[in-house]
Formats: C-alpha cells, structure tokens, sequence
C-alpha cells in the first residue's frame, strides 16, 4: 500500500545529501524500497553481508573500530557527522576544537609508546 503522507523525520531533505538527486526524488516521489543491492551501489550501507549474518558482520566492524582510541574515535565521528554540513572554514575550525582535548589527553600519549614498546595500546579514554 502507497503512503498518503509527506515522509518526516528530515527524510525529504537528507535524501538528496546521501543519494544522487535524481534518485531521491525517484524514492521521495514513488515511496518506492530501495533493495539491499541498489543502496549498497549508492553507498547507503557499507557492505552486504548473507541473510542471518548482520549481527556477525555488525560485530567484527565494531571490533575494527574499539582497537582505536576512544577518544579520537568520537572526536572523529562528531568531525565527520557536523562538518558534512559545515563550509570549509567551519570545518577546519570543527576539527581543531576536537582534535585539541584528542592531542591533551593520555591516551594520545600511549600510542606512540605502546608502538615503540611493541606492545598493544591500552587505552583509558582519558
């Protein structure tokens, strides 16, 4: 059954920021799913994993990324999720205040020192 409603949530506008435009509004004005294969080719989603395997394939990407320092890991998300919006001179001033408490912090410190003592970096998130 077609919807009878404008679609909300910002859909409408956050479309054409994650698709070409002519394919959002092909979603927007058909109300049309889209299939796993065309938002994977549209970049939608990451990667396509067998049916039963999201939770596996959820896991291992969550993995890849709790190695990295936590506090550079949400310093980097935030750049990334505001600056999309941001002008350049926005941007750079966005990634300096985040990258300056990331740079302060003990677990920038240990980093280099786990490096140079072969070792695995024990982060503290502080």
């Amino acid at each position: 059954m077609k919807r009878s409603l404008i679609a909300g949530a910002g859909d409408l506008f956050r479309l054409p920021r994650a698709l070409p435009r002519n394919i959002a509004l092909e979603l927007a004005l058909t109300g049309d799913p889209i299939s796993a294969e065309r938002a994977y080719h549209f970049g939608m989603v990451n990667e396509l994993c067998e049916p039963g395997q999201v939770v596996e394939w959820a896991l291992a990407l969550a993995a890849r990324i709790t190695v990295n320092a936590p506090l550079a890991v949400q310093a980097s998300r935030r750049v990334v999720l505001q600056g999309a919006q941001a002008d350049d001179d926005e941007a750079w001033r966005l990634s300096s205040s985040q990258a300056a408490p990331v740079l302060a912090s003990e677990d920038f410190q240990e980093g280099p020192r786990a490096f140079i003592e072969k070792r695995a970096p024990q982060w503290k998130g502080r």
